[in-house]
């Protein structure tokens, strides 16, 4: 399937957030995730669904001045 994932369309296989977030091999616990503009909770993760289309961000803290 096709997503927006930080404002790049990618062809993904992923279902859910975990996996996407595992396919693209991001590691840690220091990002926020977003799909469509509403922020997912870290627990729901692995039971939110991911559809043809969706817009994902995923943001990581940034230090700067």
């Amino acid at each position: 399937m096709q997503l927006i994932v930080n404002g790049e369309r990618r062809d993904i296989a992923a279902a859910h957030v975990d996996a996407l977030l595992r396919e693209l091999e991001f590691e840690g616990t220091h990002f926020v995730v977003a799909v469509n503009y509403e922020v997912v909770q870290r627990a729901r993760w692995g039971e939110t669904a991911l559809k043809d289309g969706d817009e994902v961000e995923i943001l990581t803290p940034r230090q700067g001045g």
